[in-house]
């Protein structure tokens, strides 16, 4: 059994991104502790001003949050793709959250800094209105390159498989309800 983590980065209060983290958390909980956070509930100042050189105080929402991820050994992010990547409000989420001496930590005489959240694995479910293939291959896949590369790895969680669903836009209730079997499929392979 598995401390399941599952984020639903779109802030609209009511979107597919929802069904979809609401529907792998159901899935997951048949043989996982789940625990979900819904970024559009979430309250707290999206930019870091100051970068690093003057932290501010953490809202208790991203207090709580920092609490859910040290909890997690897996962590599910349901992601849409707004003009290529990351909702801004999600960036911000992460911008604020994976902190030095939360996520990673810089060494002294080091090129690459120390990954604090090791140990930790990931899945990526990724909505879009583009059709996938052009979005990966034509596109550059930014969303992934960010997530995969540029937070995940460089904290230490380890990304273990990326699905893709789109074009949503135009999607009808059976497309949907296929991807959301999908997603279902996707929790019940968590080991």
């Amino acid at each position: 059994m598995k401390r399941v983590l599952v984020v639903n980065a779109n802030p609209k209060q009511d979107s597919f991104c929802k069904s979809i983290a609401d529907n792998y958390a159901k899935s997951a909980a048949l043989n996982h502790q789940v625990k979900q956070v819904h970024i559009s509930e979430m309250d707290f100042q999206v930019s870091l001003d100051a970068g690093y050189d003057n932290l501010e105080t953490l809202e208790p929402d991203l207090l709580h949050f920092q609490e859910l991820v040290l909890w997690s050994e897996h962590v599910v992010i349901v992601s849409p793709v707004w003009w290529g990547t990351l909702p801004a409000k999600f960036k911000g989420l992460i911008d604020r959250v994976f902190l030095p001496d939360f996520a990673f930590r810089y060494v002294e005489g080091k090129t690459f800094p120390e990954k604090l959240l090791s140990g930790r694995s990931s899945d990526l479910v990724i909505t879009m209105d583009t059709p996938p293939f052009f979005y990966k291959y034509f596109k550059g896949n930014v969303i992934y390159k960010q997530l995969k590369t540029s937070i995940l790895d460089f904290s230490g969680i380890k990304n273990q498989s990326s699905m893709y669903i789109g074009p949503v836009i135009d999607s009808d209730s059976k497309k949907r309800k296929r991807w959301l079997d999908k997603v279902s499929k996707l929790a019940f392979r968590l080991r």
